[in-house]
């Protein structure tokens, strides 16, 4: 054994205090996710958002407002059925959406352990990301860019005219507000889509698989190829949803404490 000399010593000792000086401690998580003045009155927009998304989802007629939002979440729903399609080496056929909130996505290929769970994951993953993007506007640019273009490559696989539609209508949509005073309107609008389609998504998952167990669902079609209960896959994905949105909102108080569009405003 070849024996320890001082300066050896010396230095593994200065490696390990540098270690622990770079450690991240108890506080450290505290501070950075305590929120700022500005994420404060983003929670408080969030919260105002899930609880007007909640009334107005269940009063008869004036829920109609809701739906064109609904139907984009279906519209990213279905693009990432396409997308991992398309990862998977399968042929996209067509993408459609239907005026009653539900989808189609036709392919010939593809891994079905990719494709079939990748709508519900990938529209909550979506609206999560949307979540996060709305603490800084900055980052609600990005994300609407991101948005955008799947939105762009949905519609080339679109086959009716409601896909074509609310494809282009909110495209039109994000275009339209990158013109408004320092972008603040994206913003806000953004982080409504993005708390609309996680909550969609948390009861649209709750409700074909959890509660009515629907034969049709995403979940009892994986369940069938994986011989498990659509139940469980159901409950798996809304898990998994509910930890992308929890994910969202502290990565947001965490690492997108300034915004300097807002402090301007």
């Amino acid at each position: 054994m070849a024996p320890v000399t001082s300066s050896s010593y010396a230095a593994t000792h200065a490696h390990i205090a540098s270690l622990v000086k770079r450690a991240i401690t108890k506080d450290d998580i505290v501070h950075s996710l305590t929120p700022t003045k500005d994420q404060k009155i983003t929670l408080i927009i969030i919260c105002v958002y899930a609880v007007a998304i909640l009334i107005l989802w269940n009063l008869p007629f004036v829920n109609v407002i809701l739906l064109p939002f609904k139907l984009v979440t279906v519209a990213l729903h279905e693009f990432s059925h396409a997308a991992a399609g398309v990862c998977t080496g399968a042929k996209i056929k067509s993408v459609t959406i239907d005026p009653n909130e539900g989808g189609l996505t036709q392919m010939v290929g593809g891994k079905w352990c990719c494709t079939m769970p990748a709508g519900y994951l990938g529209s909550s993953f979506f609206g999560a990301l949307m979540v996060f993007a709305g603490f800084n506007v900055l980052a609600s640019k990005i994300v609407s860019v991101i948005i955008g273009v799947c939105l762009l490559a949905t519609l080339l696989w679109a086959k009716n005219w409601l896909t074509r539609g609310i494809t282009l209508l909110f495209v039109g949509l994000i275009v339209g507000l990158w013109f408004t005073p320092r972008g603040i309107g994206l913003k806000y609008v953004v982080l409504f889509m993005g708390v609309m389609s996680s909550l969609y998504c948390l009861w649209d998952i709750l409700d074909d698989t959890v509660r009515h167990k629907i034969n049709e669902s995403d979940a009892s079609k994986f369940a069938k190829e994986t011989h498990c209960s659509s139940r469980c896959c159901g409950l798996i994905w809304l898990l998994v949803a509910l930890l992308f949105l929890v994910a969202a909102i502290l990565l947001g108080l965490a690492f997108l404490k300034d915004d300097p569009a807002v402090r301007s405003s």
